[in-house]
């Protein structure tokens, strides 16, 4: 009876307001709580690469803490920071051996409270990094768990004995020989996704799942604002251990990630951590379908609240680059799985991938500034949240590494051994590694034009690009219309226009070959965003087109409009008004 009158009480209210239940189901607003982390803006920092103040040659927390009001500066509002914890650096600290541990080379767990301190002192959030698929193999868990077969710690990882014979094949993403490593000590092979020394931790344990969440609250009760959540999608294991078909690897997140036993243990996370510390969460991944991607972030479901897919990121791994009519395509049909319900981040640059200016953008001397304008102004414009990478905000570029003896990085060098092993053209393997590697994104920030770009007064870790010159902050500082300044206005363009965060966005003109134009509807907004991907003038015939009163923002100084016809620069940006 109870059930019953709700029910009447829901019908007669939504007929007192004039909408149907229908109506009610597609208002976005009603469905989707507004919140900080949609509001915000994401910026990343690679803390080894930021800034150093001990002359070590590693970026460190009190580099941070001088840089605090350039943060600010910049009107971003979470930080997410790349692992810090204890680690033998196999992998840059994505092998932590202590979670409530901070490695030396950062600082002290006084320094990273100050850090953090001080960003809430700028209304700014923190977003830690957490890796937690595997362990490094010098975790005391893992050092436990193969001293011996009956350890109580034998259960946290995965294990096959020897004497069942060779495990069934598993793919490891940086070991050619596959994710199975034998150890002598006990007779046995472990399980590892990535490099030998990052073994799998057995989330089907649920001591280990308790394990992490209680490192979760340790970190979420010293003031931690949110979690990213390493790898998340492989987390869950089938233990039966199927066979799987020749050529699965191409397809690898269908066949190793996304298990349905991850929801569970994501509920559970939610309930021990996420819900009673008021944080949120992050997956890295969605899944192989928009499905997926609604399983783990749904408000109702509660389990996270954002995910972030790699189908962008995925459009630029070789110099030829990418078409705009993918780039449109892919943007677009994400935002239409989203456009009701759930939430994803916005992003074309992280820790894994090279330098965005080179992959979307132009890197020439004529051009980077306003393509890379270009970039930033459409990662504003779009809905979803902005993830912007340590570097991007003044356009940095690719560093140049043209041999395989340059390289450090544990991917890279397993990449090039797995080429080598299946015959591949290895001067072609080069010629793409040189350009898309993640070690292009690790490059020391360019502060200023002094030796190291002003990022220590030692060696660095990874030598700064020559670039460093022409390109760095103190240089765009003074000028207007440098690409640091146009980040800065676009930010706050993104912050007073609601509509860019949450309103409707709608393609126009499709099949422009050049131009990327949308409208983005709502909050009693209505704003159209045109991009010209071209190093090239062109053109485009608009119904409503700009007036100096009604630009919002522009990467040039200049407004071209001809009868019907919004002529662009290269690169040319534009947001302005249009009237309801």
């Amino acid at each position: 009876m109870k059930t019953l009158l709700r029910t009447l009480f829901a019908f007669l209210l939504l007929n007192f307001l004039g909408c149907s239940p229908q109506e009610a189901k597609n208002d976005t607003s009603s469905q989707e709580e507004k919140t900080w982390w949609k509001e915000g803006v994401l910026y990343q920092i690679y803390p080894q690469s930021f800034k150093d103040t001990d002359g070590d040659g590693y970026g460190d927390f009190k580099g941070v803490i001088e840089k605090l009001d350039y943060l600010g500066s910049l009107g971003i509002t979470m930080v997410w920071m790349n692992p810090f914890f204890e680690s033998p650096m196999v992998d840059n600290g994505y092998d932590v051996s202590d979670y409530r541990a901070i490695h030396p080379r950062y600082g002290s767990m006084e320094d990273f409270q100050a850090m953090l301190d001080g960003m809430h002192a700028r209304g700014i959030k923190f977003v830690l990094d957490v890796v937690v698929n595997h362990s490094s193999d010098q975790h005391d868990w893992f050092l436990q768990s193969r001293s011996s077969r009956d350890n109580p710690y034998r259960n946290y990882y995965h294990w096959w004995p020897a004497e069942k014979g060779t495990p069934p094949y598993r793919h490891s993403l940086f070991d050619p020989e596959g994710a199975w490593e034998y150890d002598s000590l006990t007779n046995a092979y472990y399980l590892h996704t990535f490099a030998e020394q990052q073994p799998d931790l057995n989330w089907e344990n649920p001591k280990v799942r308790q394990e992490v969440y209680d490192i979760m609250k340790f970190w979420a009760e010293k003031g931690v604002d949110g979690f990213r959540m390493d790898a998340f999608q492989f987390a869950s294991k089938d233990t039966t251990w199927p066979e799987f078909p020749e050529g699965h690897e191409e397809d690898f997140i269908k066949w190793y990630g996304m298990r349905p036993q991850l929801h569970e243990y994501l509920k559970e996370m939610y309930a021990e951590v996420i819900e009673p510390f008021g944080v949120f969460a992050v997956a890295e991944g969605a899944g192989s379908t928009f499905l997926d991607a609604h399983d783990l972030v749904d408000a109702d479901r509660k389990e996270l609240q954002m995910a972030y897919h790699f189908e962008t990121v995925d459009l630029s791994r070789t110099p030829e680059g990418y078409e705009l009519e993918d780039f449109k395509n892919v943007f677009s049909k994400w935002d239409s799985a989203f456009a009701e319900k759930g939430w994803i981040s916005i992003f074309l640059s992280n820790h894994d991938n090279s330098r965005l200016v080179n992959r979307f953008a132009n890197p020439s001397p004529e051009f980077r500034t306003p393509s890379t304008q270009l970039i930033n102004t459409f990662l504003m414009s779009m809905r979803g949240t902005p993830f912007t990478y340590y570097g991007d905000e003044i356009g940095m570029t690719n560093i140049d590494m043209p041999t395989i003896e340059e390289y450090v990085d544990v991917e890279a060098l397993g990449k090039y051994q797995t080429a080598k092993a299946s015959g591949q053209d290895l001067e072609e393997f080069m010629r793409i590694l040189n350009y898309s590697s993640r070690e292009n994104g690790r490059t020391p920030m360019q502060w200023d034009s002094t030796p190291q770009a002003g990022f220590t007064t030692g060696t660095p870790w990874m030598k700064v690009n020559e670039n460093y010159v022409e390109i760095n902050v103190a240089a765009q500082e003074e000028d207007p219309n440098s690409i640091l300044n146009h980040f800065r206005k676009m930010v706050q363009v993104r912050k007073e226009n609601p509509a860019l965060v949450y309103g409707k966005y709608e393609l126009v003109q499709k099949e422009h070959p050049e131009i990327y134009a949308f409208t983005r509807t709502g909050e009693g907004q209505n704003l159209m965003v045109v991009l010209n991907f071209s190093q090239n003038p062109s053109s485009i015939e608009l119904e409503t087109l700009p007036t100096d009163a009604s630009v919002i923002i522009n990467n040039y100084s200049t407004l071209d409009v001809n009868g019907n016809t919004l002529n662009l620069k290269p690169y040319q940006a534009l947001i302005f008004s249009v009237d309801q």
